[in-house]
Formats: structure tokens, sequence, C-alpha cells
């Protein structure tokens, strides 16, 4: 069982919402969309699932062209952010709904519901109407509304984004469970790259409708093919600065210089643009690390973590430092960085040389 994308593409009113796309999704696998907000993602679950059709391209399912199949003829499921509850209904009533105007009879209705209320943990509230659930218990009824139709294709759009914080975790460690068990084809849309790492399984990241690279999430998290999957799979954002390679020296914008040896040992003499995450960005000296002098911008304290914005030689750039940090805007500040976690990309925005520490993960 398979789902192909050859050549997808949907253009609307002149705007392109998706660039032609190429991506083939397995049996039993869990797929992530990954990016923000009007990247795309739900334009093109609503390809795969025949909601739209595309501009250009074919979508294959099972070996079968289905792209001018109707929704209700394909076996798919979708949940989406808001998720939709009959409220005059019970939960078992919910659950049964799809499978009564699928007509199948009242023994297999019977066995099925109850077999999922169980994998979804509903089963003590399975007489109960929605309103009287909490919202993650209203999200597992929608979740389970969908599992029971055994669709091959399962499609959730960002299905936890207006639930509280216990909630989506909550959920989070039950969505792969819940998986396992089904053997379907998931595609789960979210804008979170902690979400996409939690959910582990293959990630495609977006960008601006461009599907920027696809693989198991951990190597396109550890070796993002360019900048913008790399920005794409960062929260905050990825910073940049540019660097030069001159001999066995690397020159970074600002004056900073470091041998060669520890990153670029190989790379042609020239400039390139290197990265690094928020988290690697630290206001304590690390031995034998990069340090650079810059001006705090503002600071968001987030429980036990702080969020540090400062300007370096026109750049702004974003640190997830550990602990509470009572800091004034518009003081100068000190940060340093480990090269080991220090990616290179090259002019075309390609990289060239992953991180040293994510080369040896």
């Amino acid at each position: 069982m398979t789902l192909t994308l050859q050549n997808v593409s949907k253009v609307e009113g002149g705007a392109t919402h998706i660039h032609p796309t190429d991506l083939t999704l397995e049996k039993g696998t869990m797929n992530v969309l990954l990016g923000p907000t009007s990247a795309g993602k739900t334009t093109l679950m609503r390809l795969m699932a025949g909601l739209d059709k595309p501009t250009t391209g074919k979508i294959i399912w099972q070996g079968e062209d289905v792209t001018g199949q109707r929704v209700q003829d394909r076996k798919v499921a979708m949940v989406y952010q808001q998720f939709i509850n009959y409220p005059s209904m019970s939960v078992y009533d919910n659950i049964a709904s799809p499978m009564r105007l699928m007509g199948l009879d009242k023994a297999e209705i019977d066995t099925r519901v109850r077999e999922t209320a169980e994998l979804m943990q509903l089963t003590p509230q399975i007489d109960r109407k929605p309103l009287e659930l909490s919202g993650g218990q209203q999200q597992r009824c929608a979740l389970a509304r969908a599992l029971v139709k055994n669709a091959g294709l399962v499609l959730l759009d960002e299905p936890l984004a207006n639930l509280d914080y216990k909630l989506r975790e909550e959920l989070r460690a039950e969505i792969p469970r819940i998986f396992e068990k089904s053997g379907s084809i998931f595609v789960y849309a979210t804008t979170e790259p902690e979400e996409a790492l939690l959910l582990g399984g293959n990630c495609a990241t977006l960008w601006q409708g461009r599907v920027t690279q696809f693989g198991p999430t951990p190597t396109v998290y550890r070796k993002p093919a360019d900048a913008t999957t790399a920005r794409v799979f960062s929260d905050p954002p990825m910073n940049f600065i540019e660097v030069e390679k001159t001999g066995d020296r690397l020159r970074f914008g600002g004056g900073q210089e470091v041998p060669a040896v520890r990153i670029g040992v190989n790379l042609p003499d020239g400039t390139y643009t290197a990265g690094f995450r928020p988290n690697h960005l630290s206001l304590d000296a690390i031995d034998g690390g990069l340090s650079f002098d810059t001006t705090l911008s503002v600071t968001e304290i987030t429980g036990s973590e702080t969020f540090v914005h400062v300007r370096h030689d026109g750049q702004r750039w974003v640190g997830l430092v550990h602990g509470v940090r009572h800091l004034d805007p518009g003081q100068a500040l000190t940060v340093h960085l480990d090269t080991r976690h220090i990616y290179i990309f090259g002019a075309d925005g390609r990289l060239v040389q992953p991180a040293p520490y994510a080369e040896a993960a």
C-alpha cells in the first residue's frame, strides 16, 4: 500500500500554493508535514485526500490513478485542528456514524466501535455526549471516528493545536501507539519542530509551497539539505553568519577566526554561510568555542529558560539559554558558540558540511 504524488502542483488565481512535488508514502509509516503557517501543509493534505484536484500531476493510491476520484470513493480519513463531533450523539454513536453510512451490519459496527473506544481509552465515556467530555477526550473521539473507518490513509491537520499543554503532551504520546496498531499511512501536519521529533517516522519540510526535504525525521533534523530546511526545522529559526575560508583559517563576520581543522577543513577557499540553532548559543564561555560581541534587544523568560534576542554585525540572532536571566535591553553582551554545532552552507544555500556533532550522532 503506497500513496504516490507525481509532479503534483496546485495553482489558484495565478498564485502557486504547491509547486511541482514528487512524494511517496509507504504503508505503516508516520509522515510529518512540518512548516510554518501558509507553507502549504493543508493544501497538500487536501490534494492527498481528493478534496481538491491538482493543477498538474497524478496521485497514485495502491497502484491506481485516483487523481479525479471523489473523496467519498477513497479510503481516507481526516481530522482537523478544530475537532468536530456531533453534539447530540453519544461517543458510541459518534464513532459508529461513518460505519452506518457505509451500511455495515450492527454486530460489526458494535465490535469495531468498542475496540476503537478501548484503543482511544474512551470506554468509560462511551455513553456520554461530547460536551460532557474534556478537550482531550473530545479530540480522541474525533480521532476514533476517523480510525474506525479502517482507512488506509489517515490525515491529521494540526489536530492538537487548540488543546492545552497537558492534553497535547498526553495525545502526542498516544498517537504513535495508535499509529502502530492501525497499520495505515499517517500524515500529520504541524508547525512545531519539537512535535515532529517526538512523533518520529518520516518528515517532509515545507516552505512557501515547496517540499524542501523528505526522509527519516532524525536525519532531516541533523542533516538539513539546505538553509531553508534548517530554518524550518528549528524553533526559533536557525541563526546565520557569513564565514570566509582562506587557507587553513575560517573568518566569521565580526572578525572571529578559528583553524579550519575544527570545521570546514575540506572546503575550497571562498565565502559561505554558517548556521547554528538557538539552543547552541550560550552566555557562558565554551572551551575552544567562538565568542561574539553583541547588543541585547530583548529577553523572553519561559519558566526555566530564557530566549535572548541579540544583534551582531547587522544580523539578528536568538539564543535559548538555561535559567532565568535578568538582562537590560541595549546592553553589550558576549555570546559563545561551540564550533561542533556549526553547519556550513554554500552560496546556493545547499548544505556543504553538517555540524561535526550532527555528523557523529
